[in-house]
């Protein structure tokens, strides 16, 4: 079976501007952002979605959730997080592979539901050290 994308970044076989690690965990900005800051936390052992997760990791990873989002708010100067995560194709996961979207939002943003931003590599760098700062 074919690995999935979040595998092969677990593995460094494909690079990611990395937020936060762990043992277990893997959280690293989105390449597709619906804002400035959108992370993933994903789990480093393949479970396909929320359905495959035990209770261990995902209390480490809403744990993580938590601390990522706080060096967010913090860091980025946000108004709020909106923290997501899809299950199944009907609910818009396109990779099976469980990951928590933490999206920054501000005040008048217009929403972040379909709405994708691109940024430079030097503001991807900017916002790793001002999240990296704060956690």
């Amino acid at each position: 079976m074919e690995k999935t994308i979040f595998e092969k970044i677990v593995d460094g076989e494909i690079p990611c501007a990395k937020v936060y690690e762990d043992d277990s965990t893997l959280a690293f900005l989105d390449i597709n952002p619906n804002s400035k800051g959108h992370t993933l936390l994903i789990p480093k052992k393949l479970y396909k979605d929320i359905y495959q997760l035990d209770e261990n990791i995902s209390a480490i990873m809403m744990k993580n959730v938590v601390k990522i989002s706080k060096a967010i708010k913090k860091g980025l100067v946000c108004d709020g997080i909106n923290i997501v995560m899809n299950n199944e194709s009907s609910a818009g996961q396109i990779i099976f592979h469980a990951h928590i979207h933490i999206i920054p939002r501000y005040k008048n943003d217009g929403g972040y539901w379909n709405k994708k931003i691109n940024y430079s590599e030097l503001e991807k760098e900017e916002i790793i050290k001002k999240i990296t700062e704060n956690l």
